[in-house]
């Protein structure tokens, strides 16, 4: 089983700071099809702004997206895993949170991000090849069709 770090190995990890405007950032996530981003004030991660914190803090709430920076209305409490972490054991932590997004550490350091698609893709793709291997083993294996004796 693959660890994190094999997941966002070569990631284009698109990474936001504190002051930028809500607009700004909904617009960098739509250019790059992301439903969520890091926040970084300098080297320390300070928090992540997803889809859900556009629709709930900023629209729902009728904020100006143009006026309000990232940091009044990001998410603070972060689930993350270590780079070393297998995707099972982090499954259950997002499940448990409640939430869609990994931040992926490594030395203490925001390494990257998954999504639960990224490893429930995985998850299916590692069923997909259990099944296929079951099934060559039941239908090509010969059968020992010499009588027994009793």
């Amino acid at each position: 089983m693959d660890r994190l770090g094999a997941f966002i190995k070569g990631q284009q990890l698109v990474v936001v700071s504190p002051s930028t405007s809500v607009v700004e950032v909904a617009r960098l996530m739509a250019q790059r099809g992301v439903g969520a981003v890091p926040v970084v004030d300098g080297e320390r991660l300070a928090g992540i702004f997803t889809e859900r914190d556009i629709m709930i803090r900023v629209v729902a709430a009728g904020l100006d997206a143009t006026h309000t920076s990232v940091s009044e209305v990001m998410s603070t409490d972060l689930v993350v895993a270590s780079v070393d972490e297998g995707p099972a054991e982090t499954m259950a932590r997002l499940q448990k949170a409640r939430v869609r997004h990994l931040l992926v550490l490594r030395e203490g350091h925001l390494a990257g991000i998954l999504s639960m698609r990224d490893l429930v893709d995985n998850e299916l793709a590692d069923k997909d090849e259990a099944l296929a291997l079951l099934n060559a083993y039941v239908h090509y294996i010969p059968v020992d069709l010499t009588p027994r004796k009793t």
